[in-house]
């Protein structure tokens, strides 16, 4: 059973994703590894076809939620590659390392 901030946590990502309008959610899960550990995959195709993907490793520290790990892609009716946010270390010299964006140049 998750800590109750993190229920409180996943409660409010599943009302939000319950709540949008000319979506539909392709896959939600939540991955419980421990009591103060989550993983998160969300899936949300909209009725114009595009796509976000939502991808986060969470953990409870000191009370507050902490993201180990996160990726939020969003796509195009083409498939083409919108922008992307994740905070992989593939980076070393921008600012706010590791967390950066990923963009189209279209």
């Amino acid at each position: 059973m998750p800590h109750d901030i993190i229920s409180r946590y996943l409660s409010h990502i599943r009302s939000a994703v319950m709540g949008l309008k000319d979506a539909y959610t392709e896959r939600y899960k939540e991955e419980i590894l421990e009591h103060d550990r989550v993983n998160l995959r969300i899936r949300i195709r909209f009725l114009s076809g595009y796509l976000l993907e939502l991808n986060e490793a969470i953990i409870l520290e000191a009370e507050q939620i902490k993201h180990l790990d996160y990726r939020y892609h969003f796509q195009g009716r083409e498939n083409y590659l919108v922008f992307r946010y994740d905070n992989t270390p593939h980076f070393p010299d921008i600012d706010g390392f590791p967390h950066h964006k990923h963009r189209a140049y279209l």
